[in-house]
């Protein structure tokens, strides 16, 4: 398969995704807006301020000009924060094809418009999206480690082709018909690492940790199945996959910041420690927001203490003990009978 292919963004995973595809034979452009970045990628073959210790395969060629690094661009890898998206959309939605197919890699919601990251490609006039979602670091495929992860699409055609592309004898690349829960499901585990790394912060154990997951996989498959998503997405790489990976590796933006406000930063000293888009931050504002907005049923305790410690200035300690405290509950309100109960 010899389409072209452009990696927009090289910042870590976008070089990570970049460097695979070069590897597994592709001729790759990756466009970065730091010159610096582009010289070190073309001149050194490393990107000497995400992977200074890496080289990088010589297929690879970095652009610092938009409309050159996209031409004839067959398959396009958007690798950018959520925030950020719809100004690069802007931007490339008259340099490329609508055939082209868009390949999104981001995990968020848009603050604003509370849209995943696939519809905002649609709106811009792409129908060919596919989400690039799973357990993945991007400081482990550079290593590569045997790594999994979902291709998500309405289109089966879109999905394999992508599925193909970035196969290879450590990265095993699954496809998923269940774009929605995918996406949302990768949206919203960021927050429940956020939660994760402020349960660490605060000292707490693996018991804390493992309930923490646990119920915030719960919350999670309640919000996916209120969007029309499936439950059974929840259970798999771009669900409980990720969610395992992200509360529990240091690797972790959303975990580290969350260790840094339980040990009593504030979010502005969290974020300027962390030093790169934590999007668990800005996806527990947008679900918060949302909430409020529609003033719906929908429980998401985990997601509402998170943003009320990260912006309404609440004690971490005080959080996790009204979640403790909440009124008694069955593991699983939707499926317990009580039928089977022993009277």
């Amino acid at each position: 398969m010899n389409s072209k292919i452009t990696v927009l963004g090289a910042g870590s995973w976008g070089t990570a995704l970049a460097n695979l595809l070069a590897e597994n034979g592709k001729k790759v452009r990756i466009y970065a807006r730091d010159k610096n970045v582009v010289d070190s990628i073309n001149q050194q073959q490393r990107n000497l301020k995400y992977f200074p210790n890496y080289k990088l395969h010589s297929n690879l060629t970095a652009f610092n000009n938009l409309q050159d690094s996209l031409e004839d661009a067959e398959v396009v890898v958007i690798s950018v924060p959520t925030q950020a998206l719809n100004g690069v959309l802007e931007q490339i939605k008259n340099l490329i094809t609508t055939d082209s197919i868009i390949v999104s890699t981001a995990k968020g919601i848009d603050e604003n418009s509370f849209k995943t990251n696939s519809q905002m490609i649609r709106d811009a006039g792409f129908d060919k999206v596919v989400v690039l979602s799973g357990p993945t670091h991007a400081e482990e495929v550079m290593e590569k480690l045997p790594t999994a992860i979902v291709s998500a699409a309405k289109s089966k055609d879109a999905a394999e082709k992508v599925q193909d592309l970035f196969m290879s004898k450590y990265f095993r690349v699954y496809t998923n018909p269940d774009l929605k829960g995918v996406e949302l499901g990768g949206a919203l585990k960021n927050v429940i690492a956020v939660a994760s790394g402020i349960c660490d912060g605060l000292d707490f154990g693996d018991n804390t940790r493992a309930a923490l997951i646990t119920r915030g996989l719960n919350e999670m498959s309640r919000f996916v199945e209120y969007h029309g998503a499936k439950n059974l997405t929840l259970v798999g790489l771009s669900g409980m996959g990720d969610l395992v990976v992200t509360c529990t590796s240091m690797h972790s933006r959303n975990r580290r910041f969350g260790i840094e406000i339980g040990k009593g930063s504030t979010l502005l000293e969290a974020k300027n420690e962390i030093n790169q888009v934590v999007e668990g931050v800005k996806t527990a504002r947008a679900i918060y927001r949302w909430l409020n907005s529609k003033e719906i049923d929908l429980e998401m305790p985990i997601t509402k203490e998170v943003y009320q410690v990260l912006f309404e200035a609440k004690d971490p300690y005080q959080a996790v003990e009204e979640l403790m405290l909440r009124s008694k509950k069955h593991e699983m309100e939707s499926v317990v009978d009580n039928s089977l109960w022993k009277i």
